[in-house]
């Protein structure tokens, strides 16, 4: 049974987004408003804010006081290509860099409408040869990302093996987007259960993203990729989301190749319920989940300051 905290937060921030319809709305000013929400929501005490550019792109290091230097997380935010920035993640990417004991990248990369497909791989794969450029070694970097970010994450690592550059270390993905087609089982069984998304509002976020004739494309479909190859994967996700078998069918994949994949999916949770660390015990103990998985995978131990 889910804390009376979560139930609270389901059911108030059910009320708001389903207010929203998708299918009329704009989008600029849902952008505006997820970075003023963004405003409010303070960052991991003892983490440390660095403002940066990486890539031509502007980005912030979350650098926990006491965390191994040499490590990163980078981090792609989600917001269905159409929204999230360093504001709306900064808070929740803050506690998972200090929980992880690692610094974090978190870059702003570019959005649609304005900036299609593949626009936002591109962006995400040269951070990553920044960074390798920079001195940091494969084995050292974990890229994460939610939502659409974890739908790019996969996206990333499918680029960077077509090309031949090295893999991170890992990867762990949070409620990640990865068909866009909709095709899964629970875009059914969980259609009443889901307390944010309906499966119809999913071609919403194609039209602006890449239009239905690229819905397919493994690029922007991951559950349609060959996922030979792919670094370790770690994975969280709702019970109750639409997006569930994105999560399950790739996994699955992973196994059949013979990859490396962890997932957890949390009862009675919904679409990236991380974000709500701080105002409830469930997103804490996600996070410390996702802290440790780092830290195996960096084989670097506990973590310096909790």
């Amino acid at each position: 049974m889910i804390s009376r905290r979560a139930r609270f937060i389901r059911w108030i921030t059910s009320r708001y987004i389903r207010r929203i319809d998708v299918h009329h709305a704009d989008v600029f000013k849902l952008r505006r408003r997820l970075d003023m929400i963004g405003r409010l929501l303070m960052k991991a005490f003892r983490v440390k804010l660095e403002r940066t550019t990486i890539n031509g792109l502007y980005a912030e290091w979350l650098r926990p006081k006491k965390a191994r230097r040499g490590k990163v997380l980078l981090y792609l935010h989600g917001g269905a290509y159409v929204m999230g920035s360093c504001r709306s993640h900064r808070q929740m990417v803050s506690h998972i860099a200090r929980a992880a004991g690692v610094d974090a990248l978190l870059p702003e990369y570019r959005l649609s409408p304005e900036h299609k497909f593949p626009d936002a791989i591109n962006d995400a794969v040269g951070v990553y040869r920044e960074l390798l450029a920079s001195g940091f070694k494969p084995e050292d970097i974990i890229i994460s990302g939610d939502s659409a970010g974890g739908g790019l994450t996969v996206a990333t690592l499918l680029s960077l093996r077509r090309t031949g550059d090295p893999m991170p270390a890992a990867t762990i993905l949070l409620s990640p987007f990865l068909d866009a087609t909709a095709s899964g089982e629970s875009a059914t069984t969980r259609a009443d259960k889901d307390p944010w998304f309906r499966p119809e509002d999913m071609q919403v976020v194609i039209d602006y993203y890449c239009g239905a004739d690229e819905a397919r494309n493994p690029l922007v479909s991951p559950v349609f990729a060959d996922v030979a190859g792919l670094p370790p994967v770690y994975i969280q996700v709702g019970d109750d989301e639409i997006l569930l078998s994105d999560s399950t069918r790739f996994a699955a994949k992973m196994r059949e190749l013979g990859g490396t994949v962890e997932i957890e999916i949390w009862p009675e949770m919904w679409h990236v319920f991380q974000l709500f660390i701080g105002k409830m015990p469930e997103s804490r103990k996600a996070i410390r989940k996702i802290g440790a998985y780092v830290r195996e995978r960096m084989k670097i131990g506990e973590p310096l300051e909790t």
